[in-house]
C-alpha cells in the first residue's frame, strides 16, 4: 500500500478525525502520527484543517493547535461562523473542505501519495481528480461504528481505505491517557 520511496502528504479534517476517534473511545497521539507516517515514505507535508470560534475567552483546542503548529504540522484554521437556527438554537459552522481539496490539488504537483483522515463524502471528487493527476489516495475514517463515520462513495473511491481503528496501537492514546493540565499559576506568584 505505501511505497518506501514515495513522497506522501497528510491532510487531517481535524473536526471529522476527532469525532471517528472518540467514537472508537480512544485520543490521537499526534506525536506517533507523525512517526507512523515518516516510517511508511518520505512524509512531505502533514496539513492540520479546524474552524475556530473566534470570541471565546478560551478555547479548547487552541492548545492542541498550538501543539501542531510547532510539532510539524502546517495547521490551517479559519473563524467559525455562529448563526441561530430556524428553531433559535446556537449553532456554530466551520467547514473547511475547500482549503483542504485547495492544498491537496496544490501537493499533488509534487507528492505521490496523499493521505486523507476524513470520512466527509464531499471529498469524493477531490479523490477523483487526485487520481486523474496519477497521484494514489489513502483514506483513514472508520466502519467500526454504527453508522459508519465513512461516506460509502469516497471509500470505493480511494485507492485504499484505512479503518481507523486498525491504526489505533500505532497513532492512539487511551483516553485515561491524556497528559495531565499543568496547574494555573498567578503572574505574582512566579516572581
Amino acid at each position: 500500500m505505501f511505497d518506501p520511496r514515495e513522497k506522501i502528504a497528510l491532510f487531517i479534517d481535524g473536526a471529522n478525525l476527532y469525532a471517528a476517534s472518540k467514537s472508537l473511545g480512544f485520543d490521537i497521539d499526534y506525536r506517533k502520527l507523525l512517526k507512523a507516517f515518516q516510517a511508511r515514505g518520505y512524509l512531505l507535508r502533514a496539513y492540520y484543517y479546524t474552524a475556530l470560534v473566534e470570541d471565546q475567552e478560551y478555547s479548547s483546542i487552541r492548545p492542541l493547535i498550538d501543539w501542531l503548529d510547532y510539532n510539524g504540522y502546517k495547521v490551517v484554521t479559519k473563524p467559525a461562523k455562529e448563526f441561530t437556527d430556524s428553531l433559535g438554537r446556537r449553532k456554530v459552522k466551520g467547514n473547511m473542505d475547500i482549503e483542504l481539496a485547495i492544498d491537496a490539488m496544490e501537493q499533488a504537483a509534487t507528492v505521490d501519495h496523499l493521505v486523507l483522515f476524513s470520512g466527509d463524502g464531499d471529498f469524493t471528487t477531490l479523490v477523483e481528480a487526485l487520481q486523474r493527476k496519477g497521484r494514489k489516495v489513502s483514506v483513514i475514517s472508520t466502519m467500526a461504528t454504527q453508522p459508519a463515520m465513512i461516506a460509502d462513495d469516497l471509500r470505493r473511491q480511494a485507492d485504499h481505505f484505512i479503518d481507523l481503528l486498525s491504526l489505533r496501537s500505532e497513532i492512539g492514546r487511551e483516553l485515561s491517557e491524556r497528559p495531565a493540565r499543568l496547574p494555573e499559576t498567578n503572574d505574582a506568584d512566579a516572581s
